[in-house]
């Protein structure tokens, strides 16, 4: 499993699911903002596949049901890729609970070897999780994740480095608040992300490494400025719709491709992290 404890080397493999109509009909009870069009959503969904393949990236897609739950389209949080495997891991959001499993299982037929699972009362969503670095994953103690799920992850993977950061109430524990809400890697030197909420301990974490930013606009932190897919070093997929974010990036000298996301990432609070697994880079 050799390159995938890295979020901005070149995409070589990606694991997703395509929404489901019967599924997208629970969004009211998951707590999306409103109703997806089912059509249009797997219309969405494609076109972001097309982005993936473009790019030369394999599209690994999902095929074990995860009846009623419209979240499972957004493969990013059921699992935590390494070096290893896979580590199944086990949502806070209860409606989830089914996902890791269903994934764990579409990866195993995929060849992807499943090195570890969460139990109860470890919790930890894949949002609140990714790779500063080879040796070190940053983690976010929120309402998804807690303290039993960060140590569980820290005896997983007890070669490495893993930091825990606080993250903040906003508008509580009926929203979805994933630390990658507030930041994503562009480069082993770069990230995006929104400063006013971000962990500070976070903060000064990346500027010791050597870490510069791109920072997010207020007014483009509710339409998930900071949420975006590297699919190389310095080149980035992101959600249409947040044209300063998109001006910043370029302007560090990143390549940014968009796709649309009125159904499948804006409803449902999903961006492109969030709809994808990488499961190679490199």
């Amino acid at each position: 499993m050799a390159g995938i404890q890295d979020q901005t080397s070149a995409l070589r493999r990606v694991y997703v699911r395509a929404p489901e109509p019967d599924d997208l009909a629970a969004w009211q009870a998951y707590g999306w903002r409103g109703e997806p069009d089912p059509v249009r959503a797997v219309e969405e969904h494609e076109a972001l596949v097309a982005e993936l393949t473009a790019v030369g990236a394999e599209v690994v897609r999902g095929r074990e049901p995860v009846n009623g739950d419209p979240d499972a389209i957004y493969a990013y949080d059921p699992v935590l890729m390494t070096d290893r495997g896979v580590i199944a891991l086990r949502p806070g959001k209860p409606g989830r609970r089914a996902e890791p499993s269903a994934v764990a299982r579409d990866l195993e037929k995929a060849g992807v070897p499943i090195a570890a699972r969460l139990e109860e009362p470890a919790c930890v969503e894949g949002g609140d999780a990714f790779w500063i670095d080879h040796h070190t994953l940053a983690i976010g103690r929120g309402y998804r994740t807690n303290d039993e799920g960060i140590a569980a992850l820290r005896a997983l993977l007890p070669d490495l480095e893993v930091l825990a950061f606080g993250l903040p109430h906003l508008r509580g524990p009926a929203e979805c608040l994933h630390l990658l809400s507030l930041v994503s890697p562009l480069d082993e030197d770069l990230v995006v992300c929104y400063p006013p909420l971000m962990p500070a301990r976070l903060m000064q974490e990346l500027v010791e490494r050597g870490i510069s930013y791109v920072e997010v606009p207020e007014h483009e932190f509710d339409t998930m400025g900071p949420n975006v897919l590297a699919l190389a070093p310095r080149v980035a997929l992101a959600l249409e719709g947040n044209p300063e974010t998109r001006r910043r990036m370029e302007a560090a000298g990143v390549q940014v491709r968009t796709y649309r996301g009125d159904e499948i990432s804006r409803k449902g609070d999903g961006g492109p992290t969030c709809l994808t697994r990488p499961l190679l880079r490199g």
